[in-house]
């Protein structure tokens, strides 16, 4: 009997093995950030998109690599944006073995970048940042999942030129993002013949009373202020200055996404004469794809580009991943990521056709206006290609909704 009931086990352990799935090892991906404080809502809307991301990954089954199912585990620390604490937070992702890091602040990804190429320790740095510092850091790790602020300076600029302006007062931002666009702002705009009246710089992560900075430009009487950084500060930003009598127009830096900031302001009326970066919703979805329907039934909040761009990184990170044949080696994933593109609008919530050697991802750049406090069209820039070739290469394959102008843009950052 002994022996009868030992064969009768030993099959049940054999079919049980043939008819239950394998378990699914772990990619283990980590997102540091704001996750309190005034910034938060920025931090939580990438937070968001990456977490969305794994989670219709893992309910798809996960990836294969190798032969074997793998699914996504991720992890979150807030930093509120303190550069020690980012870093002791990607020790400890690094430590439960994450090949990856997510992040949406230079002030942070900076200094991460000084530690993700340790020997023993190294993990890809997934970045969120449009500063054009992060590249000149010559970090083999990096992958920037945005475009170079640049662009924008350059679209901006010529928007406001051609607006008749002259005087600008600089307002934006803190911080070492800050810093870098009211450096080549101003040397942009001093070089279209314009002139800069005072750079007041405000802590948008922390204030919420921004009345000191905006009597000091205002007493300069400027056509329009340079202003932003997170989106709910920014909102605040306009509202005080207007309350304040200010009756010029804004140019906003990246961060500040103007959707969320109409959203906020009950509308776009305040907002006066204004170019930003466009907002997810202005861009007509392709058919079918129904990425903001998802989100806001999953996280009850609008879309933003900080959760659509970072949710499509997941998945270009997870191509990645099975192109390189490997879950380990961060250096062959980086390596692959070529192979990853394009990610096209039928899919995903923003396009993307490939990545530079130093690290940064080719989208296009949207571009949005509100002209007399009403909300114009939006456009998308393409910004690398070297030829009219190209260009028209790219027209042919993209999925864009064909009622969005998608303009060649000369300057190459």
């Amino acid at each position: 009997m002994k022996r009868g009931f030992l064969l009768f086990s030993l099959l049940t352990v054999i079919v049980f093995s043939w008819v239950t799935p394998c378990r699914a090892d772990e990619i283990v991906i980590g997102y540091t950030g704001p996750l309190s404080g005034p910034a938060a809502e920025y931090g939580q809307d990438i937070f968001n998109g990456i977490d969305m991301a794994v989670k219709e990954i893992n309910a798809a089954g996960g990836i294969m690599v190798g032969g074997k199912k793998y699914l996504f585990r991720l992890e979150k620390l807030d930093d509120r944006i303190d550069p020690t604490q980012a870093v002791n937070n990607a020790r400890r992702f690094r430590a439960n073995g994450a090949i990856a890091v997510f992040n949406g602040v230079f002030t942070t990804i900076a200094p991460m970048m000084k530690i993700n190429e340790e020997k023993g320790n190294e993990f890809i740095m997934m970045a969120y940042t449009s500063t054009p510092k992060v590249t000149e850091m010559n970090n083999k790790l990096l992958v920037n999942v945005t475009l170079p602020f640049t662009v924008y300076v350059e679209v901006f600029t010529d928007w406001a030129k051609k607006k008749g302006w002259k005087k600008c007062a600089i307002a934006c931002t803190l911080g070492a993002y800050g810093d870098e666009w009211r450096h080549i702002f101003k040397e942009a705009w001093e070089r279209k013949g314009g002139v800069i009246t005072i750079q007041k710089p405000a802590n948008y992560y922390w204030e919420t009373d921004f009345s000191a900075p905006l009597t000091a430009a205002l007493a300069t009487k400027p056509d329009f202020m340079l202003i932003g950084g997170p989106s709910a500060t920014t909102a605040l930003f306009i509202e005080q200055a207007r309350n304040m009598g200010f009756k010029g127009g804004f140019v906003l830096v990246d961060q500040a996404k103007q959707d969320y900031i109409a959203m906020l302001l009950k509308g776009t009326q305040l907002m006066g004469d204004l170019i930003g970066t466009a907002g997810v919703s202005s861009l007509p979805p392709y058919p079918g794809q129904n990425f903001d329907v998802r989100y806001t039934k999953a996280y009850k909040r609008m879309v933003t580009w900080e959760c659509a761009l970072n949710f499509t990184a997941v998945h270009y990170l997870a191509r990645a991943i099975q192109a390189a044949g490997t879950t380990t080696d961060v250096y062959k994933i980086r390596a692959a990521f070529p192979k990853a593109f394009p990610v096209l609008a039928d899919k995903f919530p923003n396009e993307a056709y490939g990545i530079t050697e130093k690290g940064n991802t080719l989208i296009m750049a949207s571009v949005q206006t509100v002209t007399g406090g009403k909300s114009d069209p939006s456009s998308l820039y393409v910004w690398w290609t070297k030829s009219k070739k190209e260009f028209e290469d790219l027209k042919k394959i993209t999925k864009t909704d064909k009622s969005v102008p998608i303009i060649l843009f000369p300057t190459v950052p």
